[in-house]
């Protein structure tokens, strides 16, 4: 006998605190599992209220809402007959926790716990929640709102059970737990369970994809057996990018891959699968001594009266099984052509605003910046031509009287995006103000060219009068105090120009609404502390917030010939610099030499320090040795102490950075991802500790 099903795995575009939305694109999902004959559906990580909740968490609001809606979605006609595998937070015993509720035709079968919480990095679900023990069932009374529905169910089993339908069986495991030394679905495996259901909130990480991929390849390869992904997609309101790709493997092969970056709201991937083709991965006799372990038989089952497979007469007898598919990945350079921008669309549509605007300095920060909104418009009039109705309205209400059906991409960035190069007459070379128009005209956006030497001269003469001094920049005989400060006035007043013009340029043209602003910062320069607070780089939001300056520069050079934009090598060519002293016969303001470091030094010392977890000391170990090949220890240390003083100094401008979208794990945001104090003492302990070592290390030498 061959067990055929089908089985439905959704990724949802949900938006924190949006029950109506939520609700709406979780039933949709469900309709278009049912029109492909599937009989099992599993959605994406606490999908009814959505993820991001943070602190609202802690809201008991959120726990009977979230009741609410689902005893909407289980008893809506296009939901029944169809096993539903729902995320939502619930309270018991007076503790919060992670769940998931199955249900079918109106019935709670059984609520499933989150056992392991994820707690680094840019979660902090043991905020929030409480981990499940491992084992432990017990009675869970339902609210009034399930009560009440014409099942009237008042009680189902809750904790960490598996579910035999008639004819298959499955069991559920959460994010986190798949990541863990000792996951849930070895056990579940062992015990014969033949589908694993994982539902998921896991954001986009640069080069990220492929661990979550081989990781449930390994582990349906080793176990055999079903393995089903769920994923959220989109941003729901934070700094994070959820990436989709919902999975079906069987037994180590990819039968399903739903896609990574898209604008649409709903996407249900479906495979045939044959249940009996598990067994055969599992004929093994260590496996088999391992099941009759005892703690392997005692996890308990809820009984489900209802056929998974043929034996409900819906499915075709002849249908086909699902082939399997290799996975599919993309280059990191188109992951941040798509990522960032669907995570701006998001904010862009979800915001109600009219459209963005960047200062455009005519350096590669800005143009990256300037490159993924070109993305984002074109990824736009990709999903209209489609026939997206959801991005089809949102088009409308930003073009305004224009059809989006017939726009370009250029054209439809014309209508949503602005760019404005604010000079200075002695600081600003011809080159740089050439690229930033050159820029704006290849893709299309509104480009204002414009000169703030009267704001800044209006800063320096009220300075002056009130201080009774005339600072200088160094070129002309200053201190660095006086240099500094100069070069702070015009980044300044940059930031409240681009303000400026982003509350009236809509209405300059006749519309309403307000522009986003949009910051240029990369990762490396927030880790240097190279900016200024509350400068250009002080915005609304920063879609190159989390990613480095080397990334940037392969993204800029792929966008080259992708995007057929030839302007784009200008910006490889040049040298960066922040323009903000002036320029003279011998010199011009470079960026790495103002530094002291090389953007992949900056690079290395920041994966270092986060993602090796390595203090002064262990970061002068390890790179005595990785640079030892052109650098003398003597210098690493030089380095390493220089890095260290100017992050210390400057660490208090993470506490007001613009909003980046996390890319990198060595993002110094001190929003919740990098928990560091901003008020640091002058390491003088590290410093005696590694002269000790050099000064062993050159009399070794002698």
């Amino acid at each position: 006998m061959v067990r055929k099903c089908v089985l439905a795995t959704a990724q949802l575009n949900q938006w924190s605190l949006d029950y109506d939305g939520n609700r709406d694109r979780i039933i949709e999902a469900i309709k278009t599992a049912k029109a492909a004959q599937a009989t099992l559906i599993l959605t994406p990580e606490l999908c009814i209220p959505g993820y991001g909740l943070l602190d609202h968490w802690l809201e008991s609001d959120v726990y009977a809402n979230s009741w609410d809606i689902l005893a909407e979605i289980i008893v809506h006609p296009d939901c029944q007959d169809i096993i539903i595998d729902l995320g939502l937070p619930i309270q018991h015993r007076h503790c919060n926790y992670n769940a998931r509720a199955i249900a079918l035709n109106g019935e709670i079968l059984a609520i499933r716990p989150k056992l392991d919480l994820c707690n680094d990095g840019n979660f902090r679900e043991m905020r929030y929640f409480t981990p499940w023990p491992r084992g432990r069932v017990d009675d869970y009374y339902l609210p009034d709102v399930i009560q009440q529905l014409p099942r009237k169910q008042e009680c189902c089993r809750i904790g960490e059970v598996a579910f035999e339908a008639k004819d298959g069986s499955f069991a559920s495991e959460t994010c986190e737990e798949l990541w863990t030394p000792n996951p849930p679905h070895i056990l579940y495996s062992l015990a014969g369970i033949e589908i694993m259901l994982n539902s998921s909130g896991s954001h986009h990480e640069l080069r990220k994809l492929d661990t979550r991929i081989n990781l449930i390849l390994e582990a349906t390869a080793k176990t055999g057996g079903v393995y089903m992904y769920s994923n959220q997609r989109g941003c729901d309101g934070d700094r994070l990018y959820y990436d989709g790709c919902a999975l079906i493997m069987n037994s180590g092969k990819i039968l399903a891959q739903g896609s990574q970056f898209s604008l649409r709201d709903v996407e249900v991937q479906t495979a045939v699968v044959d249940l009996d083709e598990i067994r055969a991965c599992r004929t093994l006799p260590s496996r088999a001594m391992q099941a009759n372990e005892p703690w392997v038989q005692k996890l308990e089952r809820i009984r489900v009266d209802f056929y998974l497979c043929q034996g409900s007469k819906v499915l075709d007898p002849y249908a086909r099984l699902s082939t399997p598919i290799q996975p599919r990945y993309h280059l990191p350079e188109e992951e941040i052509a798509l990522g960032p921008a669907c995570w701006m669309w998001d904010y862009l549509r979800r915001s109600k605003a009219a459209g963005f605007i960047v200062p455009l300095s005519g350096g590669i920060d800005s143009c990256a910046t300037a490159t993924i909104v070109y993305s984002m418009c074109r990824l736009v009039v990709t999903e209209i031509k489609a026939g997206n109705q959801v991005v089809i309205a949102d088009a409308q209400r930003l073009s305004r009287d224009e059809d989006p059906r017939q726009l370009t991409a250029q054209q439809f960035c014309k209508n949503i995006f602005s760019t404005v190069f604010m000079g200075m007459k002695q600081q600003s070379s011809k080159e740089t103000r050439s690229r930033a128009i050159d820029l704006a005209a290849a893709i299309g956006a509104n480009h204002i060219d414009t000169d703030i030497d009267e704001m800044v001269q209006a800063l320096h003469n009220v300075v002056s009068k009130t201080l009774n001094i005339e600072p200088k920049f160094k070129v002309h005989g200053g201190t660095q105090t006086e240099n500094l400060a100069l070069q702070n006035f015009q980044s300044r007043s940059r930031m409240v120009l681009a303000y400026a013009l982003g509350q009236l340029l809509p209405f300059s043209r006749g519309g309403t609404g307000g522009l986003l602003v949009l910051g240029s910062a990369n990762v490396d320069e927030c880790l240097r502390g190279y900016l200024t607070k509350y400068d250009a780089s002080s915005a609304d939001i920063n879609p190159i917030g989390g990613i480095s300056k080397t990334d940037l520069k392969r993204f800029i050079k792929w966008a080259e010939t992708s995007f057929d934009l030839p302007v784009l090598q200008q910006f490889l060519d040049a040298v960066p610099t922040a323009e903000l002293e002036p320029i003279t016969d011998t010199y011009v303001q470079s960026d790495e030499a103002d530094m002291g470091f090389t953007y992949d030094e900056l690079s290395i010392l920041g994966r270092l320090r986060k993602t090796f977890k390595l203090g002064m000391v262990g970061m002068f170990e390890r790179l005595a040795v990785d640079w030892s090949d052109h650098m003398k220890p003597r210098d690493v240390y030089t380095k390493v102490r220089d890095f260290m003083y100017y992050y210390a100094i400057n660490r208090h401008k993470m506490t007001t950075m613009t909003p980046g979208l996390y890319l990198e794990s060595y993002t110094p945001d001190d929003n919740r991802f990098d928990l560091r104090p901003f008020l640091y003492p002058k390491f003088t302990f590290e410093h005696r500790k590694i002269e000790n070592m050099l000064d062993k290390m050159e009399k070794a030498e002698v």
